[in-house]
């Protein structure tokens, strides 16, 4: 993958002209050097042209007239309004024909119905880019705005032009003065580390206004709308080539092109920004509002994270958490560790962080002998030190033993982060030497290039005296609130980790031999979205190296006897059709037969039992398994989100599955250590340990096993809809079987 992002890794299945039995897994070839264009073409326009320019005073019209004016744009701004002669003193023009020279950037600050043919016009006269303002286009849901929705993409496919919205607020290109937001308070406009994405125009304008009171300055902000043309993904993946940008913070409802999506993060992962990630439609009520607002449909939390997460995007659960995890990454830069080192100005403290991070990734390691021997010297002079793990001292001194504390802790070679509990001054004089304390922390943490951050023990607003300050300390981060932090803090660990994976995926696989079914369910998914039966199922799973028991599928009751003989008693029986998804809920299963009479006695019941629930459909026959006792009980899984397309699951199976959801998700493709890292966040993968006495079971088989359902989602593509494996179960002799399965195959127009 270069720079720009035009090549990321892909694990999708099945595509046209491919032999039927050869799977060739290619990196996904995004290619976003076409929509980079578009995107440069938005924010570092020639000239801007204001349509529908107004002087009515609190109009969207006449404040981006003013803003625009406002922030240094160097370029010509023009007016625009057949029914005016001049605005604000300026000549107004009446079309694209009578403007000076082409137009190159449209504002659109026109009714809805007005802006498709306007937008052609302004095409035609050398537009390359707009900004559409206008709501209407569709997320109501009405068929007219629908109908004004295919309208407008039909003159953006036609014409080429680049477009941010519609239903949108404006844009900002600091380092071009470009400001077309609709905002009436004074903005700070320069060059900053963070660019600002969203299809919210109101969280992006409230986020700057937030950052900017933290001392933080954004380069960009970006209000997508409802992303008739340009989307998240083509802002993420030309942010992810300016050098100037360190983080991206994105508000999203929807992801319109999931494949284009995961490209661009992966784009900003590989050149080292975070994407932060604050998404609504997590529950099933933010679904809804989100539904009404962009009308796309929204994924699960689990499935977003599990895709999205190992491609550098760190999903935050509140505003407040992006503030913070921002704050750290312009100040504190990535990647991070997770051996912490804390200096504490109150022993409360040190047990207030404790608690914090209990169960986060944060870890507090003994501190190496050389920093133990200077903190003892520190101590002879009265001072108290230390690390919360090593008692909880804490560092009440004076600024030359306070800084000889810190710049031994930056010197030990176990500690990746420096956390010092400290509050900036809200107007001077107000905390003696603290100013010379936090100029000798800002020189020490550029000395020995190790991350410093400064955490207050409450939220705390920020004076002009504060920012003014901070602003001195470039190279520390100022962060507030302990569990804040913490959360923080672990986003960004867990975002090195996972960048560190992202280097050490496998290559690409040229003609790999695909198994003789899956070819043949490829085939048969274009019939339509079809369960398999459990044999079938299973066949597939034995065919990727998923174990199974032995099993034999008997058409009648004498073959079923004849199965059983041959597998050796006791048995299964469980009733097989390709409709009979739920077996257990219409008892369609019988456990633990010992002898033929039991086995011919639950042939019966089975056939009742089925007749009694109301299923008539024929059945394929009865399958008769060997009986295995597990002594772990797992999951397997297969899920196609609704926007993020396939995820794997594992995690603690069998009947309490819904009730405890001890499940962790992995997006594609699933690697060794995707699938290492995902059984470790279960507690199941407690149980593989001989938990209180249990058996072992090696862990490195469930590894395998979820890599196969991730070579199956691959190798089948579109073709698949889910797989379910509940339970796979370790027995007492090591081996790790799928005691039932469930194949759903759905042909899909390519996702």
């Amino acid at each position: 993958m270069d720079a720009s992002g035009a090549a990321v890794d892909k694990a999708g299945g099945g595509s046209a002209g491919r032999p039927s039995g050869t799977v060739t897994r290619e990196h996904n070839q995004v290619d976003f050097q076409a929509s980079i264009a578009k995107v440069s073409a938005l924010l570092k326009p020639r000239n801007v042209v204001i349509v529908g320019a107004s002087e009515r005073e609190g109009s969207w019209p006449a404040t981006v007239w003013k803003t625009v004016q406002r922030y240094g744009f160097e370029g010509p701004i023009y007016p625009l309004n057949p029914n005016r002669d001049t605005i604000f003193g300026e000549p107004c023009y009446k079309d694209f024909a009578a403007l000076p020279e082409k137009p190159d950037h449209l504002v659109l600050l026109v009714k809805s119905e007005f802006v498709p043919d306007t937008l052609r016009r302004g095409a035609e006269a050398g537009a390359r880019s707009a900004t559409i303002y206008s709501a209407g286009f569709g997320e109501t849901g009405t068929e007219e705005g629908r109908e004004l929705g295919r309208r407008l993409a039909e003159v953006i496919r036609e014409t080429g032009i680049a477009v941010s919205g519609p239903n949108c607020t404006g844009n900002i290109s600091a380092e071009h003065g470009l400001v077309t937001m609709v905002d009436h308070r004074v903005l700070k406009v320069a060059p900053g580390p963070i660019a600002l994405v969203g299809q919210s125009g109101g969280v992006m304008l409230y986020a700057n206004h937030i950052l900017a009171d933290r001392g933080l300055q954004i380069g960009y902000l970006i209000s997508s709308g409802n992303e008739a043309d340009l989307t998240c993904a083509d802002y993420i993946a030309y942010l992810a080539t300016d050098p100037a940008i360190k983080a991206i913070f994105c508000y999203a409802e929807s992801i319109k092109d999931p494949e284009r999506f995961k490209a661009a993060c992966a784009a900003a992962q590989k050149a080292g920004k975070p994407v932060v990630v604050f998404k609504v439609g997590i529950s099933a009520e933010g679904r809804k509002a989100a539904m009404t607002h962009t009308g796309a449909l929204a994924g699960s939390a689990e499935a977003f994270d599990a895709v999205a997460g190992d491609l550098g995007v760190i999903r935050v659960d509140s505003l407040d958490d992006a503030i913070e995890t921002l704050e750290l990454i312009v100040h504190a830069g990535v990647p991070l560790g997770r051996n912490i080192g804390v200096l504490s100005l109150s022993g409360a403290y040190c047990g207030i962080l404790l608690d914090a991070a209990s169960g986060s990734e944060l870890v507090f390691p003994p501190l190496a002998e050389e920093t133990e021997a200077k903190l003892k010297e520190l101590l002879q002079t009265g001072s108290s030190v230390g690390n919360p793990a090593d008692g909880g001292f804490s560092v009440l001194t004076n600024a030359e033993a306070y800084g000889a504390a810190i710049e031994a802790f930056c010197q030990d070679p176990g500690l990746d982060v420096i956390l010092l509990q400290a509050e900036l001054p809200r107007e001077t004089g107000m905390a003696a030497s603290w100013e010379e304390r936090f100029e000798n922390i800002d020189r020490l943490a550029a000395k020995y290039g190790k991350p410093v951050v400064v955490v207050s023990m409450y939220s705390r607003v920020f004076t002009d005296y504060t920012r003014e300050l901070r602003a001195l300390y470039p190279h520390t981060a100022f962060v507030q609130e302990s569990r804040k932090t913490v959360r923080a803090l672990s986003h960004l660990i867990r975002w090195s980790e996972s960048a560190a994976r992202a280097k050490e995926l496998p290559a690409v696989e040229s003609n790999r031999p695909l198994p003789e079914i899956a070819a043949s369910l490829r085939a048969e998914a274009e019939a339509g979205t079809t369960a398999l039966s459990e044999p079938r199922s299973k066949a597939l799973l034995r065919a990727y190296g998923i174990e199974t028991p032995r099993e034999i599928l008997a058409r009648s009751l004498e073959e079923a006897k004849a199965a059983a003989r041959d597998i050796g008693y006791p048995v299964v029986l469980k009733a097989v059709a390709p409709t009979l998804l739920h077996k257990s809920d219409l008892g369609a299963v019988a456990v633990g037969l010992t002898d033929e009479a039991a086995l011919a006695e639950a042939y019966a019941r089975i056939e009742d039992n089925l007749k009694d629930g109301g299923f008539n459909d024929p059945l394929d026959g009865m399958l008769v398994c060997e009986l295995c006792k597990g002594e772990v009980e797992l999951v397997l899984g297969l899920h196609r989100d609704p926007e993020m397309g396939l995820v794997a699951m594992v995690g603690g199976g069998g009947v309490l599955l819904e009730l405890a959801k001890d499940v962790a998700f992995v997006g594609l493709p699933v690697t060794p250590a995707r699938a290492e890292a995902a059984l470790s966040r279960t507690q199941a993968s407690k149980l593989l340990q001989g938990y209180r006495g249990g058996a072992k079971i090696e862990a490195a088989k469930v590894v395998d096993a979820l890599v196969a359902i991730g070579r199956i989602a691959e190798d089948l593509g579109d073709a698949v809809d889910s797989i379910d494996i509940n339970p796979l179960v370790g027995t007492s002799d090591g081996r790790l079987l799928a005691l039932d399965g469930l194949v759903v195959l759905g042909a899909r127009d390519g996702q």
